[in-house]
């Protein structure tokens, strides 16, 4: 498969998972205020953030690792070594769902018995459907390295649309079951998830007309199964080890990423951070794990830039520059505008009780967090695609250092300046490891002709617009936000639009290389294309 292919897929792949991430999260909204209605709030705020939290981290830390390891781009692969070393995802994901089970029933708070019941039941059984996802995650790795982009939407899609039916179905008939409901949903999501890849593969597989079996390194089914290799050795060691660096990293970022442990925050911050977050989760994670794939699968580690096949390293250093530049266009969007439209957002969402104290400055903050959210996605991507197993190492080290001066900054701003300074210290945290992103990409190409770092330069005129729309809207909400009514508020609305659509205009008009790249991998034509 050439890099262009490669790179076509990605693309497909990402606007894919982004328009599954926008409808899970309309599923959930429309589910949610389904179940409010049957059940109290109480038992949904303990699926919704204490089980699904462990269910999370069960997942991410058995195989965060082995994703990031298995995906890597490597010419000449055993992959039956490899899939036997991501059956070892089970037993650890066994592990953890143990451990972590007995830290949520012992350790941390367990709520009231009397208004959450079942809750020790709740815990067995999501740990339980974590460890049953598992069981497929050979299955993904190898459609995801083979970029069967259908199979994931068919299979993630239905697996959702399933679990909320039975959700509902069982909130309507069966109230008193209480967490039993969402546990046995969770269960079902995960099992019908695990049989659509495995039937998939079975009949791939079982038809010999297939052209895909030309690509694929398995010609039965059970090729799929842990067995011993030719060689005689079960697993490859170099791809064991790059697994463990990878883990370590994985392990730092979880506390970089949830450092907020550390510290006392209220709860204005955590509705800011879920409406902050929402767009890095609705629009950044899947371009970030997309083209992880592309320049994992692009890419070999342990080479230089200069070494390896120049039409892959030119691929690779467009896309990035393209890249960059969506995200920096898409990140200052997001800051310019969000910081005249934060009060009137948390206004429509909660009312004063939001809009008037530190709600409009917490989300002024976080809306430049999204702006290097955004840049360190995508150069995050690529570096942990690049790198060789000894530069993971050395990048841990780093993320070690920088973990535990980010709890003691987190502790500091945090008293000094309540949430905002969370809010800071993880823009610290995010700013060095853009840093260090950055210059490995430099590097990287340094004694190559591209330039992919020129993608977060952009033109004066562009810059002027975003600065000349920041001005008028923060004037417009000066006056007209948001204590005049309604009226006023739609002319705050329509000044924003008016402002968002003449930068956004200035963008098509300035960023013609961007928008070159968009169009081939969205496949849209020109307008003159159109007309001849």
């Amino acid at each position: 498969m050439g890099s262009q292919e490669v790179l076509g897929q990605a693309a497909r792949l990402a606007s894919f998972g982004l328009i599954l991430q926008v409808l899970f999260r309309l599923i959930t909204f429309v589910l949610n205020a389904f179940i409010l209605r049957f059940l109290s709030k109480e038992i949904v705020g303990v699926v919704n953030v204490r089980l699904t939290l462990l269910y999370s981290t069960t997942l991410f830390l058995a195989r965060e690792a082995f994703r990031r390891a298995c995906l890597s781009g490597v010419t000449q692969r055993d992959w039956s070594q490899t899939l036997n070393l991501l059956w070892l995802t089970v037993p650890l994901g066994v592990f953890w769902s143990l451990f972590l089970g007995w830290v949520w029933l012992q350790l941390l708070e367990v709520p009231d018995p009397h208004v959450v019941p079942h809750y020790a039941t709740g815990v067995v059984l999501f740990g339980l459907s974590a460890v049953v996802e598992l069981l497929g995650e050979p299955f993904w790795v190898l459609a995801q390295a083979h970029m069967f982009v259908k199979l994931k939407v068919i299979a993630e899609s239905l697996s959702v649309i399933l679990k909320s039916i039975l959700t509902a179905f069982l909130v309507l008939w069966l109230p008193h079951w209480g967490l039993y409901i969402f546990s046995l949903a969770q269960l079902f999501y995960t099992t019908v998830l695990v049989l659509c890849y495995v039937t998939y593969f079975t009949k791939l597989l079982g038809s010999p007309e297939s052209t895909k079996l030309q690509t694929l390194p398995v010609s039965r089914i059970t090729d799929l199964l842990p067995n011993i290799t030719r060689s005689g050795a079960f697993i490859n060691w170099k791809e064991a080890k790059l697994t463990w660096s990878f883990f370590k990293q994985s392990f730092l970022k979880q506390i970089l990423t949830e450092g907020k442990w550390t510290v006392t925050l209220n709860g204005v911050y955590d509705i800011v951070n879920n409406l902050g977050s929402l767009v890095a989760r609705l629009i950044f994670q899947p371009i970030e794990e997309s083209f992880y794939i592309f320049f994992a699968k692009v890419l070999e580690r342990e080479k230089d830039a200069t070494l390896q096949k120049q039409e892959d390293v030119a691929v690779a250093a467009a896309v990035l520059e393209s890249l960059l530049k969506l995200a920096l266009l898409a990140g200052l969007t997001i800051t310019v505008f969000g910081f005249a439209y934060s009060q009137l957002a948390l206004d429509i969402y909660g009312g004063a009780m939001l809009s008037s104290g530190s709600g409009p400055v917490l989300l002024r903050s976080y809306c430049f967090y999204v702006l290097l959210l955004a840049i360190n996605g995508v150069t995050e991507c690529f570096t942990f695609a690049a790198m060789s197993k000894e530069e993971v190492d050395r990048y841990n080290f780093v993320m070690l250092a920088l973990s535990s001066s980010f709890l003691v900054l987190s502790y500091l701003l945090t008293r000094w300046c309540g949430s905002v300074g969370f809010i800071l210290a993880n823009c610290f945290n995010m700013g060095i490891r853009i840093t260090q992103s950055l210059c490995f990409i430099h590097r990287y190409y340094r004694r190559s002709p591209h330039r992919p770092l020129a993608g977060l330069r952009l033109s004066p005129v562009l810059l002027g617009a975003f600065a000349l729309g920041g001005g008028v809207t923060a004037v417009s909400e000066v006056f007209l936000c948001c204590e005049q009514g309604w009226p006023a508020r739609l002319a705050h609305i329509a000044v924003g639009a008016f402002c968002l659509g003449a930068t956004l205009g200035t963008a098509f008009l300035t960023e013609t290389k961007l928008i070159r790249f968009l169009r081939t991998q969205l496949g849209v034509p020109r307008c003159t294309d159109k007309m001849t």
